[in-house]
């Protein structure tokens, strides 16, 4: 994503704007995430890496408050994730 928003904001309709820069956000820290902990891997310098590490921790918590947020204002999101969960558990169930 590299700070490009991945939908024009403008043609989203005003109900649904909230939800979808919630979204936007939830994308550029996982992009955060994956940024600092592949130049943490490519780091020669183990200050570096450990800094790169703990700010991708950060950007963990991060996802965590917007994905919260997010929930809390559409229950479509809340019962599509709980389905994924079930199925994941139904797929990967020791026999």
């Amino acid at each position: 994503m590299l700070s490009a928003i991945p939908i024009n904001l403008d043609k989203v309709k005003r109900e649904d704007l909230d939800k979808e820069i919630l979204r936007a956000a939830v994308i550029a820290e996982l992009d955060a995430i994956n940024l600092y902990e592949q130049m943490a891997a490519m780091a020669k310098d183990e200050d570096i890496k450990t800094i790169l590490l703990d700010i991708a921790g950060e950007e963990k918590t991060h996802v965590g408050e917007f994905q919260t947020m997010l929930l809390r204002m559409d229950e479509e999101q809340v019962r599509e994730l709980e389905e994924g969960r079930q199925e994941v558990e139904e797929l990967t169930e020791k026999k």
